[in-house]
Parts: C-alpha cells; structure tokens; sequence
C-alpha cells in the first residue's frame, strides 16, 4: 500500500491547504492508502511524497494541479495494489 506525506510550511499558514490536500486524497483512494501524513515545515515548503518519492514541491513546479498530483498517486496505489 502506498503511504502520502504533505510537508508544510506551519509559520507560512499552510496548514489549511495541507489539510485540502489530504482531504482531496483520502476521499478519493481511503482504505487503498496506508495513510496520509502531514509534516511540519518552514522556509515556505510545501511538499507532497508518495513511499519516499515527491510527486509535488512548491519551490520547483509552481501551483499545485491537483488532477495531476492525484493522477500520480493513483498510478502508484495501482501499483501496489
């Protein structure tokens, strides 16, 4: 099973877009996942790994396509399924 961390930025007020992140993937993989973990963070980061691997990071690929990041996780939750 696949395990997601969302890395935010906590002094930034990123809490409440990690928690939109978590919820738009838990709603749409629940039990296929092994979880969905936020992790605390400063100096602006916003990060979204799947097993290890980033599928997202701010500071590198800009806004955040949300139909993209979950089209990634889905691929590997078919994976490992």
């Amino acid at each position: 099973m696949t395990d997601v961390e969302i890395e935010y930025c906590v002094p930034c007020g990123h809490l409440p877009r990690a928690l939109d992140v978590q919820e738009d993937i838990l709603e749409e993989f629940g039990l296929q996942l092994d979880g969905v973990r936020l992790k605390t963070g400063d100096g602006g980061v916003f990060k979204v790994s799947a097993d290890g691997e980033v599928l997202y990071d701010k500071s590198e690929d800009g806004d955040l396509d949300r139909d993209a990041l979950l089209e990634s996780i889905g691929a590997r939750t078919s994976a490992t399924a």
